[in-house]
């Protein structure tokens, strides 16, 4: 019984993957809208579908991105200047796309834009802390979408959008948890409202690679600012060491588990904008595939224990 169904796994994992080795045709005529390009995944992706001859629009945050990319690619990539939590930037970049593509439409939208600080304890933070991070990683997320969805439509495209598997479980510290739990959401209810219009929505579902998004400076320097504006009541919560086993834990556990390849990312977003059949969901990532996800199937007093025992304990904790 056993040998059965390892051999009808089997069977559909290799169906899967001959399925999904077919590529789309004339890629030379789609044209692909990637926000979030200045580095990481949004980058590499820019240039990886440049090579392989898609009409690329790199949406960057800064000009110094814009001209890094330029020098790199060839003359089909266009760059945007796009802040994805400023509405007017984001119909104007959507005014301009819709001014190269034409009657065509637009094959594919990569929401891939996203920023992971400010971040701390639920008790540290303040609600424009949310509101920041909710503005990019959700909201962003959503009206880049809206602003060219009746483009996709007309192309019959594809709507990428770029989750985490911290949208899957969510730990102690939820902030960026909360945005990607959003994502999520937006990523089914549209998969299916868009399914009779023939417009294919995906979702990528990182574990933890090195990027900037990562960065542990960054989150270091985060949790300092943080702590800083703290009540000296909440401080003494925590204890005048928190903030020390709190970076000690980052460089011991959490820089070790990053994964530096950052193309097992690039080659998910790939399949899923150039794909004839792509996948529904991707979870790149040997971290989201063998342990994140099957943890977040389990009971929640399991991955709460599992969270808590690796947690960094305030002073007057009761654990």
């Amino acid at each position: 019984m056993f040998l059965y169904a390892f051999g009808l796994v089997l069977l559909f994992l290799v169906f899967r993957w001959l399925r999904g080795l077919k590529r789309v045709p004339n890629k030379c005529e789609k044209f692909v809208y990637i926000t979030g390009c200045d580095s990481g995944f949004g980058n590499l992706l820019a240039r990886h579908l440049d090579e392989k001859g898609f009409r690329v629009i790199a949406g960057c945050y800064t000009e110094k991105g814009e001209d890094e990319l330029k020098k790199i690619c060839t003359d089909k990539l266009t760059t945007l200047h796009l802040d994805v939590s400023d509405h007017e930037k984001i119909s104007i970049a959507a005014d301009t796309i819709k001014t190269l593509v034409g009657q065509r439409g637009l094959w594919a939208v990569v929401n891939n834009a996203g920023v992971s600080v400010p971040t701390a304890p639920n008790d540290w933070l303040l609600i424009e802390d949310f509101r920041h991070i909710l503005d990019v990683n959700l909201y962003g997320v959503i009206d880049v979408t809206l602003s060219v969805l009746p483009l996709i439509k007309r192309a019959k495209g594809r709507v990428v959008n770029m989750s985490s598997i911290s949208g899957r479980i969510s730990p102690t510290m939820g902030v960026y948890s909360i945005s990607k739990y959003g994502v999520e959401a937006f990523n089914d209810s549209l998969r299916r409202n868009m399914a009779p219009f023939g417009v294919k929505v995906l979702c990528i579902e990182p574990g933890f690679f090195k990027t900037a998004v990562t960065d542990s400076s960054a989150l270091q320097r985060n949790f300092e600012k943080m702590w800083e504006r703290l009540p000296q009541d909440v401080k003494d919560e925590y204890g005048a060491d928190y903030l020390d086993r709190l970076n000690d834990v980052m460089r011991e556990k959490y820089c070790k588990a990053l994964d530096p390849d950052l193309m097992k990312v690039v080659k998910c977003m790939e399949h899923a904008v150039a794909a004839v059949h792509p996948q529904t969901r991707y979870s790149p990532g040997w971290d989201a595939k063998f342990f994140w996800l099957p943890l977040s199937y389990m009971p929640t007093f399991i991955s709460d224990a599992f969270f808590l025992r690796n947690a960094v304990k305030p002073k007057v904790s009761f654990l």
